[in-house]
């Protein structure tokens, strides 16, 4: 399977969650995820588009970038602008994303560049077969 790059961009407001969630859960499920691994994905987009809305200030949107290979799919949410929140409420922002975030993800970390950041996100399918026939 050839990659495909899907490019959501959506309001930064919380009634677009459920657009992204959806989404991101619609691309997994195309990959043949199983349920758990589907609604791992779901939670993955979710957060992340909670931390980009903490973040981006006056920023209308939020764009997640997805790619989906074999049997994975990564998202790239941003680029956000850096230091909007208060240091301690971004602390506790992206702390409690981040915990969220390496719970459901097989790969998740957050890039920084002058004066933005970018997520990244990985979730794999569980390779199943005859292990051992």
């Amino acid at each position: 399977m050839s990659e495909d790059r899907i490019t959501l961009t959506v309001p930064a407001r919380s009634d677009y969650a459920r657009t992204v969630r959806m989404t991101a859960a619609e691309l997994a499920a195309r990959l043949g995820m199983s349920y758990d691994e589907v609604d791992d994905v779901r939670m993955a987009a979710e957060e992340a588009f909670v931390y980009a809305c903490d973040c981006v200030g006056e920023q209308p949107e939020i764009t997640f970038i997805f790619t989906l290979g074999e049997s994975v799919i990564s998202a790239e949410v941003g680029p956000l602008p850096a230091g909007r929140l208060s240091d301690e409420a971004h602390a506790a922002s992206e702390g409690y994303a981040e915990f969220i975030l390496k719970s459901v993800c097989d790969e998740f970390s957050i890039e920084r560049a002058e004066g933005s950041c970018t997520l990244r996100l990985t979730r794999r399918a569980a390779v199943t077969g005859d292990a051992g026939a």
